[in-house]
Formats: C-alpha cells, sequence, structure tokens
C-alpha cells in the first residue's frame, strides 16, 4: 500500500518519526506537516522529515490520503475540530495519543460522519526528548502499535492504519479502547506519575542539593521517565485519571503492606514480595530479550 499524500499533525517525536520510516519504506510520496508553531514546522522542513509544511487545514487536507494525529492527547479535541471541516470522504485517519477512551469521545463528536475512515491506534515508542531533532526512522521498529477499532470503522480502514504502522517496522496489536485504557494505566501512566511525584518530593526538601549529589544508578533507572514531556504526561494522566486512580489506590495499599512489614521488622515478609517482584521482572526482562 502507498499513499499519495500523508498529512502529519505534530511533527515532533512521534509524528516526525513516522513520517522518517513511511518515507524510509517507500509508502508515502508526499508527507505535508501541520502544527502549532512554525519555527517547529520549519526544522521539521530543514531536517527532512516532511516535504510541505501546512498552518491551513483546508489546503493540507486536500487530497490527503491519510491523516496521523501525534498531538498530545489534551490538544487533540481542538485539533479534530479544526481538522474535520476539511476531512475529505477517502481520507484514512487515526491517532497516536497516549490514551483511547478520550480521544474515542472526540472522535464520535467532531469525526462522526467519517467514523468508517477513523481508527485509532497508540504506538507504545519514545524517548524524554521531543521536538523534531528527536524524530529518529527507527523509533517504532520492533515496537508494539495498539490499534482500538470502532464499531463503524470499515475493514478497509483498519487495514490502511495497520499497514502504515506495519511499514514502520511496528509489531502490531488490538485492543478495545476501555482495555487499553486499563493496561496502560498500570504499566505506563502509574510508572511516570510515581516517577514524578518522587523527584518532585526530593527537589522540595531543604537538602535537595545534597540528595540528588549522591543519587546513583538505582535513582537514575528508577526516576529516568521523569524526565519525559511535562505538558503531554500532565494530558495523559488527566485524560486517564479513572483508571489511573483505580491503579494508584492499589498501589497506596502495597505500599500500606509494605509499611507494615516495616514497621513489624519482618524481613521474611518483605524478602517475600521481594523475590515474587524480582521473579516477575526477570521473565518480563526475558521476554522482551
Amino acid at each position: 500500500m502507498v499513499f499519495d499524500r500523508v498529512v502529519v499533525a505534530g511533527v515532533g517525536l512521534i509524528g516526525g518519526s513516522f513520517a522518517l520510516a513511511l518515507k524510509a519504506a517507500g509508502v508515502a510520496r508526499h508527507i505535508v506537516g501541520v502544527g502549532r508553531r512554525k519555527e517547529t514546522l520549519d526544522e521539521a522542513l530543514a531536517l527532512g522529515i516532511i516535504d510541505e509544511a501546512s498552518v491551513d487545514w483546508a489546503s493540507a487536507l486536500r487530497g490527503a490520503d491519510f491523516l496521523l494525529l501525534a498531538m498530545p492527547v489534551g490538544q487533540m479535541e481542538n485539533v479534530m475540530a479544526a481538522a474535520a471541516p476539511h476531512l475529505e470522504p477517502h481520507t484514512i485517519v487515526t491517532d497516536a495519543g497516549s490514551t483511547k477512551s478520550d480521544v474515542v469521545d472526540a472522535i464520535y463528536r467532531y469525526f462522526g460522519s467519517r467514523l468508517a475512515n477513523v481508527v485509532p491506534s497508540h504506538p507504545i515508542a519514545g524517548a524524554e526528548k521531543s521536538g523534531p531533532s528527536a524524530a529518529r526512522v527507527d523509533l517504532f521498529r520492533h515496537r508494539k502499535v495498539v490499534v482500538t477499532p470502532l464499531e463503524q470503522n470499515a475493514p478497509h480502514a483498519i487495514e490502511a492504519v495497520r499497514a502504515a504502522w506495519a511499514a514502520c517496522g511496528a509489531e502490531l496489536h488490538q485492543m478495545t479502547p476501555a482495555e487499553h485504557d486499563g493496561v496502560f494505566a498500570a504499566v505506563s501512566h502509574l510508572p511516570h506519575l510515581l516517577a514524578f511525584g518522587l523527584v518532585d518530593d526530593l527537589a522540595r526538601r531543604p537538602n535537595a542539593e545534597q540528595l540528588f549529589d549522591y543519587a546513583a544508578s538505582g535513582f537514575r533507572d528508577f526516576t529516568r521517565i521523569a524526565g519525559s514531556h511535562p505538558e503531554m504526561w500532565r494530558d495523559i494522566c488527566v485524560a486517564n485519571r479513572m483508571a489511573l486512580l483505580k491503579e494508584l489506590d492499589a498501589y497506596v495499599a502495597e505500599l500500606a503492606r509494605l509499611r507494615e512489614l516495616l514497621d513489624a521488622g519482618d524481613g521474611a515478609g518483605l524478602e517475600k514480595i521481594f523475590a515474587c517482584a524480582r521473579e516477575a521482572r526477570t521473565a518480563w526482562g526475558e521476554r522482551r530479550g
């Protein structure tokens, strides 16, 4: 499958990497970038990520075969509202949002007449850096992409979205939007919330400088994701707050259990939890190769 005209809204890490990967695979003949800031679009042009920059949805979407929405989920609704009047009947649409239920709600509101062609998805790939300069042609290679089709999606549209991500080298998976949000609240959104919270706590202490001076590999590994984009993760946490609150409550209960064991000096109890966690973490690492 080859797309004559692909529009990428948001030409940073995710959108820029998508554009580079499609170009490298030879499945996109012309890529148009749309974004909030002219400087970002100019940078993407200079880096060869896109072939054309546009701030006008009407001209960007004219004749478009494919549209990727690759902005933070908090901006998704406004972008959909702006793009919807100019979307052509044949254009296939997907997104790269880290939450799905809120994105699906916006799809129904703004793309209600185009539901056959609007197929939500989420690439499980990223980095702490952002912007066009962070884009990589191999970002999605051997990474999971979860497609969350709607009941109204046409089979050819689902296949087109899957084909686009497959051309990027991704491994395709499928879930419902609700299942997606529950899974990623546990294994992605909660870890980010915890990392941000720990670093914020230490940074606010009177002896913060001393604490950071002595922080080593354990702190580095646990808090690496606290270097992620604050705006993006604010939007993700708020958008998926119900599933995230459920996971946070479960984690608070686990912390309470650990506190009881510490307070009682119960080394055997602590070791049992640590051993179980080590076994699960090791097995996960081996499955990932």
